[in-house]
């Protein structure tokens, strides 16, 4: 015969099962609260930021295309006007997922991503393109391409001389995008004044600390034993001295120790052949990605 729980300890059951429901909640929340909301995938161009002239977008939507016809990589143009909160990298990882760019066999997508509010932009490369388009030729990319050309508020420029260099690179030749890289190099961030001041303090205390701890007993004078003389100062080590062991103090009585990341086609389409549902959207069980690829900001 099976026992039952008395009716205090079914009580006591049922608060924990839901105080552990709601701490799941708690947790889950900011996965939640920060996922912005994946845009439709409409074309070769999706430009929902409106940063890119129409001029450029038909001339990128037919270059994009040609380039499907030649081979079957699949590129993606995709802008936004902001990440509402969300970090540009899963964002992206999540839009390639969904549109599934590239062919399913092959996972031969790639997708290059603006967020215009939040000045961030990655190129999200599928499983397959990885070792074409690797993260060092999107890095060079962005920061030589992108990154210029979006400070000086040319978008659209920007846009096209990234396509026009991944183009390049999936097509066989990376050699004039990893020249120019050299002969070109990005200037990195400016380094934060406070940030190298705090470094310095912090090395002249740490490697101070260690000479003072270290120096005296091979340098200095014994005067009895755990006291020695250096530099004008007395230091005393061991249970004599008011620190620690590793402690020292000066004459003057003072102390210190040391401490113990827009045409009709559908993704994923085999033969480089895309096609559009009657209602114009896209669809197709395409490719995919790992999070292979680079980000940047302007």
């Amino acid at each position: 015969m099976r026992g039952r729980w008395p009716a205090g300890q079914r009580g006591v059951g049922r608060s924990a099962s839901v105080g552990v429901l709601l701490a799941l909640l708690v947790l889950l929340l900011p996965l939640t609260a920060f996922a912005a909301d994946l845009i439709a995938l409409t074309g070769r161009v999706v430009d929902n930021a409106g940063i890119i002239d129409a001029a450029t977008k038909a001339a990128l939507t037919q270059k994009l295309a040609d380039f499907e016809q030649k081979g079957s990589d699949q590129i993606v143009v995709a802008t936004i006007p902001s990440l509402d909160g969300e970090e540009i990298e899963p964002y992206a990882n999540r839009l390639f997922r969904f549109w599934k760019l590239g062919q399913a066999k092959e996972n031969n997508g790639v997708l290059l991503l603006v967020a215009k509010n939040d000045r961030k932009m990655r190129i999200e490369v599928g499983y397959g393109l990885e070792g074409t388009l690797t993260d060092l030729h999107t890095k060079l990319i962005i920061e030589n391409d992108m990154v210029p050309a979006f400070r000086a508020g040319d978008f659209s420029g920007g846009i096209s001389k990234a396509v026009d260099d991944m183009i390049m690179v999936l097509e066989g030749n990376p050699e004039e995008l990893e020249a120019r890289g050299k002969r070109n190099p990005a200037n990195d961030s400016p380094v934060d004044p406070i940030l190298m001041l705090f470094i310095i303090l912090w090395a002249t205390i740490f490697l101070g600390g260690l000479a003072m701890a270290f120096l005296p007993p091979i340098f200095g004078t014994q005067l009895s034993p755990g006291v020695y003389r250096w530099l004008g100062m007395t230091f005393r080590y061991g249970h004599g001295a008011r620190t620690s062991s590793r402690g020292w103090t000066t004459g003057s009585g003072s102390g210190w120790s040391t401490g113990s990341s827009d045409s009709g086609w559908s993704s994923g389409s085999s033969g480089g052949n895309w096609s559009s549902g009657s209602s114009g959207g896209f669809s197709g069980g395409g490719g995919s990605s790992g999070g292979g690829g680079s980000s940047g900001s302007w």
